[in-house]
């Protein structure tokens, strides 16, 4: 299914195992768990193969996964966020679910992979080096000095002005009002988004009561979590859904 505003996949498992309605409990009365809907917000320059292994995890689940604008109002939401690029995007989720059409929406839950980062320029220009891996190497050393003379400019000349107007997405995170927990899954050895940035905000989460947990993994890549302990980021991923769909 397509839009001409956005394209996105919409994958509808035959039978969701998470809608329990009408089974009976243990204290005798009907239970109801409702069947999650994982919007996955994708790292920059990440393709739909790049995101597959990670809605196999919620698929596998017979899990909805990837949708918008599915008539999803009655279902708890859960957002599983990559890099910086992610968080961009779900920081104006944020904004737009306390706007009235999207208000009603109820989020049980964010997972953080790989994020958020704050103002680190030497972790962006690794960053977009990953993304233009594929271009010729002129190019693509071209591209990377005139990122980092565009970055430098903005910090020295508009920053100063920007900032009246517009918070940086970092500092937007950690003051947000959102209640629902929040799983950060990151590692010391990210080269792009440092380990402090999102112990930091960790800390300011905690701070504002939010049911903050993180997980190092102390020896795995950016967004390379998945890939070097598949057994265990599942089972986080998994657990941290179960927990928060029973809140």
């Amino acid at each position: 299914m397509a839009s001409a505003e956005l394209d996105y996949t919409i994958e509808i498992p035959d039978q969701p195992c998470w809608s329990q309605k009408n089974s009976p409990s243990p204290g005798g009365k009907e239970a109801e768990t409702r069947q999650p809907v994982v919007i996955l917000l994708g790292w920059g320059g990440c393709k739909d193969k790049n995101l597959a292994k990670y809605s196999a995890i919620y698929h596998k689940r017979k899990l909805l996964e990837l949708l918008f604008d599915y008539e999803i109002e009655k279902e708890p939401l859960l957002f599983h966020v990559f890099s910086n690029g992610g968080v961009m995007l779900y920081r104006y989720v944020l904004e737009l679910l306390q706007t009235r059409r999207f208000c009603h929406l109820r989020v049980v839950g964010t997972i953080f992979d790989s994020a958020p980062g704050d103002s680190n320029l030497v972790g962006a220009l690794r960053a977009l080096a990953a993304i233009l891996e594929r271009r010729a190497a002129m190019l693509r050393l071209l591209l990377l000095v005139a990122f980092a003379l565009v970055v430098v400019l903005f910090h020295v000349l508009l920053a100063p002005i920007t900032a009246l107007f517009h918070t940086h997405f970092y500092d937007r995170l950690q003051d947000a009002g959102s209640r629902w927990p929040e799983l950060y899954l990151y590692s010391r050895a990210d080269e792009v988004v440092l380990a402090r940035d999102i112990e930091r905000m960790v800390e300011a989460r905690l701070a504002r009561r939010v049911l903050a947990r993180s997980v190092d993994f102390v020896s795995s890549a950016h967004v390379s979590h998945l890939r070097d302990y598949p057994t265990y980021y599942t089972s986080l991923c998994v657990d941290f859904m179960r927990n928060c769909v029973r809140c």
